[in-house]
């Protein structure tokens, strides 16, 4: 393994096979050569059931001692690369597993990979940490270890790649702390850094602090944006032209999915509507699609076009905004990208056994159906006709 890497966090890969890898406690982005590969000869499903079993096999642990942080796929192999953090606290190690298309796990040897590395400048060190709260009541064990997590955890939210620059998401140690970097790919030690303002539909003032949680990028009606998602939970553009270095940037709030942390966002084409969508996922409901199409036009979402006040999802105000629809997922998605045109990949915790599984999903139905019974169920129905 790379000696200098401290922690894998957040993963993107490029075009042609480049994997970087966010080190949060480290502070930097390092770009790891995988190589372009060879694509498979058809789009396949992968399914591994219990991965997080499995991982915690290869790496030489019980079940209970790795998180699996992150989830991205080889744009031509189709591989499944996992950033996962083994063992706990001081004395925990970062990895990297491969899962292939037939479903065997390996544990990626960074050591013998090329790689370069580009450091970020005014990353939380480990001494600052969050404020301890409640809800409603004096705060509770679990309140107070969320409390005492480092503040760095959130230094690299999540990486974008994009027209050879990568965009990260994260945190500053500064009091204006939501910051987007523009990195230039190759590295050349030098970036621009741009503070984050939007207004927040739910909490009812501008915010300055929390971080993006995901994002992606794409041109629309001629202009590159990133769309991020924020906890709890607007949408929102930012022109990628405005992220100039030293730059304070409003973006264009034009929805809120209401209360809850989006944990990840995938562009995908359907293949019945023939349109492409954004599907986003969250650790507080369903995931929710919507169109890409119109998504400039958006109506913006400010103080002058709301009413006052906190807003919650007991109100039945959400989702706030034209953001499509939520969709039926069966359990909950922790991780989800485009495995290849046809499937979805998502690390999803089972609804009923919770036992944690990388499952393949058709982009046109991400379901799978074997935790459901339905009229198409019992003998006799024919199975309903897919035009």
């Amino acid at each position: 393994m790379a000696q200098e890497l401290q922690s894998a966090g957040a993963l993107e890969f490029s075009p042609t096979g480049t994997l970087f890898v966010g080190d949060n406690i480290g502070g930097a982005i390092y770009a790891f050569e995988m190589g372009k590969g060879t694509a498979p000869a058809k789009p396949a499903p992968v399914d591994v059931d219990n991965i997080d079993v499995r991982v915690a096999s290869i790496l030489g642990v019980g079940p209970g001692a790795i998180v699996i942080n992150d989830m991205a796929v080889h744009p031509v192999t189709q591989e499944i690369y996992l950033s996962v953090t083994r063992g706990y606290g001081s004395t925990s190690l970062p990895a990297i597993v491969k899962v292939d298309g037939n479903g065997n796990l390996t544990n990626v040897r960074l050591g013998e990979v090329k790689y370069t590395k580009q450091t970020l400048r005014d990353v939380p060190d480990g001494s600052k940490h969050f404020q301890t709260r409640g809800f409603m009541e004096a705060p509770t064990p679990k309140d107070i270890v969320k409390a005492e997590a480092p503040m760095h955890t959130l230094a690299i939210m999540d990486i974008e790649y994009y027209k050879g620059e990568i965009f990260v998401a994260g945190i500053s140690n500064e009091e204006f702390a939501s910051t987007l970097r523009r990195i230039p790919y190759p590295f050349s030690g030098k970036y621009g850094s741009s503070k984050i303002k939007m207004w927040h539909i739910a909490h009812d003032h501008y915010e300055t602090r929390a971080p993006i949680r995901a994002l992606v990028a794409k041109n629309l009606d001629g202009t590159d944006y990133l769309i991020a998602a924020y906890t709890c939970s607007p949408i929102v553009l930012i022109p990628i032209e405005q992220l100039k270095d030293g730059a304070s940037v409003t973006g264009k709030t034009i929805g809120d999915m209401g209360n809850g942390q989006p944990l990840d966002m995938v562009l995908f084409n359907h293949p019945m509507m023939k349109k492409e969508f954004l599907f986003v996922t969250n650790n507080s409901r369903m995931p929710q699609v919507f169109p890409m199409d119109g998504l400039a036009d958006a109506k913006e979402y400010t103080p002058e076009t709301l009413e006052p006040g906190m807003k919650w999802d007991a109100m039945g105000v959400f989702p706030y905004g034209p953001l499509g629809y939520m969709t039926m997922f069966v359990g909950s998605s922790i991780q989800i990208d485009l495995l290849n045109d046809m499937y979805f990949v998502s690390l999803t915790r089972d609804a009923q056994t919770g036992s944690l599984d990388l499952e393949s999903l058709v982009t046109m139905y991400p379901v799978k159906l074997h935790r459901l019974y339905a009229e198409y169920d019992f003998p006799g129905v024919p199975a309903p006709e897919l035009e």
